[in-house]
């Protein structure tokens, strides 16, 4: 679902229109980056906007670690495919675009349940986007892990 120009975003200035619609940003990373769809198995575009991305990934036998929990890993990945999306969105397609500085904390043991991350923009400048991202299990809204991404644009 893509905002329309003069909504308001979450940090309620106007929301810019997005660069890429959820089917655009979905077939853009299908065609660059084929690894992150096939290769994680089970992740999906939920949707995007102009500020944001929700993402959603099936979690597999592959996803786990021992003690029956999602490895930390897995979960830093979801954060930081769910950041590049977010971006993607709001510039358009920047194949080159890179993470400059990730933080994560673990919050809570996850379910086996698909995880869910939700990525907001938190400042967009010239060069480097801020990137904001909470992942929760499916069916609990308590967030299982909180990451803050920063991600550099290439110069055209």
């Amino acid at each position: 679902m893509n905002e329309a120009k003069g909504k308001r975003s979450r940090g309620g200035a106007e929301a810019k229109v997005a660069a890429l619609t959820t089917e655009e940003v979905s077939a853009f990373l299908e065609r660059e980056f084929p690894q992150i769809i096939h290769d994680i198995g089970g992740l999906s575009v939920v949707e995007t906007s102009a500020d944001h991305a929700v993402l959603r990934l099936g979690i597999a036998n592959r996803h786990l670690r021992p003690g029956g929990t999602v490895s930390g890993p897995t979960q830093f990945l979801l954060a930081d495919v769910a950041a590049f999306v977010a971006v993607l969105a709001a510039v358009g397609p920047v194949a080159l675009a890179v993470t400059t500085s990730a933080t994560i904390n673990f919050l809570k043991k996850p379910s086996t349940s698909d995880l869910i991350a939700t990525a907001y923009l938190l400042k967009r400048g010239k060069r480097l986007v801020v990137v904001d991202c909470t992942m929760h299990s499916e069916g609990d809204e308590e967030p299982v892990a909180h990451a803050v991404l920063t991600y550099s644009i290439p110069q055209k």
